[in-house]
């Protein structure tokens, strides 16, 4: 009977990693790398939107990074996030090194709205130009990185672009983390769906979220996701929805972000998203667990049966789940496809970050967000899923 049952699981899998691959193959060629576009020094202002709490760290190197770009057209507003260190005055140094800066200090937060979603909110509030960019406090820039998205923007007339960053990390085991994540992200979101005029699926990545302020304000802003710790992907998500014309690229040398410094800090740094990404349903959490575990872990170890039906599975499982995750490493990072060899490993521990993320939200009643709680009611609302 367990033989039975592993040979049907088996077949399950391959025929998903068969269709994945083949869907990933033709996919990632719709994705254009930022690095070959035709970059532009003037066009439209460019109004840049970073909203930092408690970013003392990184805040002053990402924005002067930003500030000798070679597309000049640009301001930008940066909003202070009640941090309770040196960021606030280190933007308003920041805005007296250069006029093009603008800073919000924020001091208290209401209710009903997460940190980051009302920064970003406020900071629209205050914008000149017409196209607008969401980007993180602790994302590093090359100076062509503005001239050649906005050449693409321009050139493909969109309503919104976002751009894959090169995630860099530094220990083994925190690459190999995030060589899984974006593994699974792949496979799971399919970005590449949201290049496809005919598909609903759309895609945002907080790095990089470019949008015209016309798209942005038709879909309702941030004030439509203000619950939503994972706002870049519904940000994206609502555009494509909206008829709007969406586009993903890559640019792993034109935009870097150090995803966390630790395995430890990037577990926790999941604790936010990963159970509002299964809807707060434990039966999603159920079902993630299982997949994966099927899907990543048993093949791995199944190779070693002694029912030769079982070793075949088995082995093609694996070959298709290096194709996959070789293209993946390829398109998406800068990473070694040979980390391939630890996936088993990496599997449980993104099994583990699940268990733990879902585990703590329902033991606090909630997540713990940059110091603020925001709870699981709030959450669950209905409105905001």
């Amino acid at each position: 009977m367990l033989t039975l049952l592993l040979m049907t699981l088996l077949s399950m899998t391959l025929i998903i990693w068969i269709a994945a691959t083949i869907d990933a193959a033709i996919g990632f060629k719709r994705l254009d790398p930022l690095e070959k576009v035709q970059g532009m020094e003037t066009g439209p202002l460019l109004s840049v939107i970073v909203a930092a709490r408690n970013e003392e760290e990184h805040i002053q190197p990402s924005i002067q990074s930003q500030l000798v770009q070679s597309y000049k057209n640009v301001e930008w507003i940066l909003v202070n996030d009640r941090s309770d260190d040196a960021t606030g005055k280190m933007m308003d140094d920041l805005k007296n090194l250069d006029p093009r800066v603008n800073v919000i200090h924020l001091h208290t937060l209401p209710e009903g709205w997460l940190g980051k979603n009302y920064a970003l909110y406020k900071g629209y509030k205050q914008v000149s130009g017409k196209r607008i960019l969401f980007t993180d406090a602790d994302v590093m820039y090359h100076p062509d990185a503005f001239a050649k998205a906005v050449g693409y923007f321009e050139k493909h007339q969109l309503d919104h672009m976002t751009a894959a960053p090169n995630l860099s990390a530094r220990p083994f085991w925190l690459k190999a983390f995030v060589a899984f994540f974006l593994f699974g992200f792949s496979y799971y979101k399919r970005p590449w769906l949201a290049n496809n005029p005919r598909s609903k699926t759309g895609i945002g990545i907080g790095a990089f979220n470019m949008i015209t302020k016309h798209a942005y304000e038709k879909i309702g802003t941030h004030a439509e996701i203000r619950m939503r710790p994972d706002d870049d992907l519904q940000l994206g998500g609502k555009v494509k929805k909206a008829g709007l014309k969406q586009r993903m690229t890559t640019a792993l040398t034109l935009i870097e972000v150090e995803w966390y410094p630790s395995l430890k800090e990037a577990l926790a740094g999941l604790e936010k998203n990963t159970f509002a990404g299964l809807h707060y349903r434990i039966s999603m959490v159920l079902f993630s667990i299982l997949g994966v575990f099927v899907s990543q872990v048993v093949p791995f170890f199944s190779i070693f049966s002694n029912n030769k039906a079982i070793v075949l599975l088995s082995a093609i499982n694996l070959i298709f789940l290096a194709l996959l995750y070789t293209m993946v490493t390829k398109k998406m990072t800068r990473f070694s496809p040979l980390l391939f060899f630890v996936l088993p490993f990496t599997a449980l521990l993104f099994i583990f970050s699940i268990i733990r993320a879902s585990y703590l939200t329902f033991k606090r009643g909630g997540i713990i967000w940059r110091g603020t709680k925001y709870t699981l009611s709030e959450l669950r609302k209905k409105d905001n899923l």
